[in-house]
């Protein structure tokens, strides 16, 4: 079984800034991690090559300095890695995004596909079911639990309030919930091991890609404007004894709809 794990690196979002003047997100001096979804798509991975025999492959669309992510998920005993880098790349929303993976995917081969639910720094969980649409494979999503017996993924798929039992025939795609696993440490072994693993590179050259499908041209999305939102700081004492305290604060609630 070849699974194919797709990651991306996206800035801590504990210390994201926006540049007042552009809306943009500062992103110098400010430390990137593996998105918490796929890196526990990476764990999902690593189980079911211990528990079934795999090899793992993690890939990732990004700039150069993605290769860390990378290096990273090879430490945490991933097999090969793959950047798929290009400047023709830059821009793409998550269509062309997706257009652009799944084509590294065909390329690649895969019987199953992880990805994270979504990113931390977009929020949208529109990647993953993307790819297997360009990949015309079946997907399941918001997976809390997998297992693999033969040609067969049986998910625990989570719902708000229940969970739905699903199975699927490979190939196919998984998205799977930061809850599902806890991610591993990495160890001294695949530390040592990774420094010595050279990390592959797809281009554009090296896919068959319509030039009007990907980038800043072949998205159909755009983003207009960012905002942040602005916090009213200030503050009111009154000195009231606890019955008339409490009927002021539920007014004030009240006034604000918060109750």
């Amino acid at each position: 079984m070849k699974i194919i794990v797709c990651i991306k690196q996206v800035p801590n979002t504990t210390e994201i800034k926006i540049d007042p003047v552009t809306n943009t997100l500062k992103r110098d001096g400010v430390p990137s991690i593996i998105n918490p979804d796929d890196k526990t798509a990476i764990e999902a991975a690593l189980r079911l090559k211990e528990t079934n025999g795999a090899t793992v492959t993690v890939i990732s669309m990004g700039p150069p300095q993605a290769e860390k992510a990378l290096r990273e998920a090879l430490a945490m005993g991933a097999d090969e890695a793959f950047l798929i880098t290009d400047r023709a790349f830059g821009g793409s929303d998550t269509l062309a995004t997706s257009t652009i993976i799944a084509g590294a995917i065909e390329k690649l081969g895969a019987d199953l596909v992880l990805c994270g639910r979504q990113a931390i720094d977009g929020d949208t969980a529109q990647v993953g079911p993307q790819i297997a649409e360009h990949l015309g494979i079946p997907q399941i999503t918001y997976a809390a639990d997998l297992s693999c017996e033969g040609n067969c993924i049986r998910v625990k798929r989570q719902f708000e309030d229940r969970y739905q039992i699903l199975e699927a025939d490979m190939p196919c795609l998984v998205t799977v919930l930061a809850t599902m696993e806890k991610p591993r440490y990495m160890n001294v072994w695949d530390i040592v091991a990774q420094d010595e693993k050279e990390i592959g590179k797809i281009t554009f050259a090296d896919l068959t890609l319509d030039p009007a499908r990907i980038g800043l041209n072949g998205s159909p999305t755009k983003v207009k404007s960012t905002a942040t939102k602005q916090f009213d700081k200030t503050i009111e004492t009154l000195e009231l004894d606890p019955a008339e305290a409490a009927k002021t604060i539920v007014a004030a609630l009240q006034k604000r709809h918060l109750l």
